[in-house]
Parts: C-alpha cells; structure tokens; sequence
C-alpha cells in the first residue's frame, strides 16, 4: 500500500491495472528449489504470481525445511551388463564408471574405450 492513500480494494486494483500490474493466485501444494546438493522445500506455500509489463515473478512464502540430494545415481544391473558387454571390462569398473558420470552409460562406455 502507498503511505498516506485510503484506497478500497476495487480502487488498488484499478490503479494496479493502470500500472500495468497483474497478480495471481497459484494453488500451490508444495514449492521446491533444487540446489546442486541439497532441495529447500517450501510446505502449504502461498505462491502469487506477479505480471508487470510482461516480467513475470513469483512471490512465495510458506514452512521451510532442507533435504539433502543423494547425488549417487540409482544403477541396474542391466545397466552394468550393458557397459561390461561394450567395453569387456569388469562389472566393479563398469559401476565406477557409471557413478562417475552419474548414470550416463553413453559417456561411460566412451571413457572406458578411451
């Protein structure tokens, strides 16, 4: 609210609209930010979105809490086979090379070809 203005709700709203402003209300469950290591989760958020001459941002504020990120990807054992069939290397070695480029098997057959 601008200092020293009465305005009712139409009348803010109007003067939003001359101003380009538009403001929406997103139904949001859960709002999370990844980082590189760890998810900041936002619980029953209050999210609203904000479009003032076509820049659009997000308002957001609700419970937060942090998780880490496991960042060891999750390796069948087909996936082993596949690299160990390609490259003739051991299973220990196709694993490790997985992990490495965390569960690309093009690249670790590549790198193991190397």
């Amino acid at each position: 609210m601008i200092p020293g203005m009465n305005m009712n709700s139409r009348q803010m709203r109007m003067a939003m609209k001359k101003m380009g402003l538009q403001q929406q209300e997103i139904d949001a469950k859960e709002v999370i930010i990844r980082l590189e290591d760890r998810e900041i989760v936002l619980v029953n958020p209050q999210v609203t979105k904000v479009n003032m001459m076509g820049q659009e941002t997000y308002q957001i504020t609700g419970e937060e809490y942090e998780r880490s990120i496991d960042s060891t990807p999750e390796i069948s054992d087909e996936d082993i086979q596949t690299v160990v069939n390609q490259t003739n290397c051991s299973e220990e070695e196709a694993k490790k090379a997985i992990i490495e480029v965390k569960g690309d098997l093009a690249e670790a057959i590549m790198n193991l070809q190397k």
